[in-house]
């Protein structure tokens, strides 16, 4: 099953290759390639860990493990490997000065194979669902142990998964730990095949997070109510544009700060605002002299800021939940005690309902948006006590951190 793997997995790398080596900029392509690869530089320290965080959104939720294992451990080096270009750049930001940061090897066994030999952990710990069988082969083969962090299976992946229960029955015997964020996970995992000993319920470490730097200075010319749309996707931004266009004619001095999910599209979404005929600034153009953005569209066109911007916002739409993608990341703004509206689609985050029955978000259909950020502007109060409770919330599910360190300490 693993060469039918590995020959399926080939001939999709070599029909993308060359698509993605020439998407990326000509001073990045080098070493992209060469640690997609598996060539990376030996490491020198005796004492190592991997964690591989595939994206942005794993890679914030691996910040506080890897602060409190570098606070436990000073000796142990931390290697840290994501696949795309903005988790890398996150990664730098967030924790560079702690870990080293490298692009993970494509699911090829020579290329994987290489990179072990230069790495050498004692401990690969994958975060999230980010399953490469012929990674977690070559760890099984290397008597690496193998521990899955802050696990998740939505449904849909579960399904799935169910249909090819024979091959990732015996992938999933070969991960040592899996530290799965609810019950209801364990059990999917456990159906998969995976030993019952081997999974521990520990938390979401996303609520971890702890507030990230000060808003940004741009974020104080804003005047009066602010609406942020955070990580939207295609026609979520249109939405929000309409929306807010009927609001703004009610109350003059909102704003609505847009911050598209995938940074090829800021260009597009910047046409999408010029087209509504509706006041706008991309974020990048504020520093050059806008004194005051009240009543205004900001497209938040930069990397690294929506989660600090939060904290500017008062009422938070989040992105990928009016589109069959299955949401974003509610916890950002719970941390900050803000009013959150989310979409029908939340499947990637099971907990919004937890959120919803505490009163701590709103759900809303897409024809019902307008009518239901017009009730909350109406009741200011109702926005500062949904906030309120947003955060009893996130507060009340602290501790993951502690219990997957206590889980993973016996492979240190």
């Amino acid at each position: 099953m693993f060469w039918s793997y590995t020959i399926l997995y080939s001939t999709a790398l070599l029909l993308m290759l060359p698509y993605e080596f020439f998407r990326r900029p000509s001073t990045l392509r080098r070493r992209w390639i060469s640690e997609r690869l598996g060539f990376i530089p030996k490491f020198k320290a005796q004492k190592r860990i991997m964690i591989h965080a595939v994206s942005v959104g794993e890679v914030i939720a691996s910040e506080p493990i890897v602060k409190r294992l570098k606070a436990e451990y000073p000796e142990l080096e931390i290697v840290i490997s994501t696949v795309t270009d903005t988790g890398q750049k996150v990664a730098g930001e967030r924790i560079g000065s702690i870990a080293k940061i490298i692009y993970v090897p494509f699911d090829l066994p020579c290329a994987v194979n290489k990179m072990l030999d230069a790495v050498k952990p004692q401990l690969f710990m994958i975060m999230e669902t980010e399953l490469w069988p012929n990674l977690i082969k070559a760890l099984y083969d290397r008597k690496i142990p193998t521990a899955l962090i802050n696990g998740r299976i939505s449904e849909k992946s579960f399904t799935g998964y169910c249909k090819l229960r024979f091959f990732f029955s015996r992938l999933l015997r070969m991960i040592s730990l899996f530290c799965v964020q609810t019950q209801e996970y364990a059990e999917r995992i456990k159906a998969l095949g995976a030993l019952p000993e081997s999974v521990v319920v520990t938390g979401n470490l996303k609520f971890e997070m702890k507030p990230s730097a000060a808003a940004p200075e741009w974020t104080g010319k804003l005047k009066g109510l602010t609406i942020i749309g955070g990580s939207t996707h295609a026609t979520e931004e249109q939405l929000l544009l309409e929306v807010y266009g009927l609001l703004i004619k009610k109350y003059s001095d909102i704003n609505l700060i847009l911050a598209p999910r995938h940074p090829e599209r800021f260009d597009d979404v910047a046409q999408l605002a010029k087209a509504s005929g509706l006041r706008y600034v991309r974020r990048s153009d504020i520093d050059s002299g806008y004194s005051d953005t009240s009543g205004m569209v900001v497209i938040l066109d930069v990397m690294g800021e929506l989660s600090s911007v939060y904290s500017a916002c008062d009422i938070a739409v989040m992105g990928g939940s009016f589109i069959e993608h299955g949401g974003q990341n509610l916890l950002e703004p719970a941390s900050y005690a803000k009013a959150i509206v989310c979409g029908s689609h939340m499947e990637n985050f099971p907990f919004a309902q937890d959120f919803y029955k505490a009163g701590a978000a709103l759900r809303s259909e897409r024809e019902d948006l307008a009518v239901v950020l017009q009730g909350l502007l109406t009741d200011t109060e109702s926005i500062r006590l949904m906030g309120i409770k947003a955060k009893e919330l996130f507060d009340k599910n602290a501790g993951a951190v502690e219990r997957s360190i206590e889980a993973i300490k016996k492979y240190l």
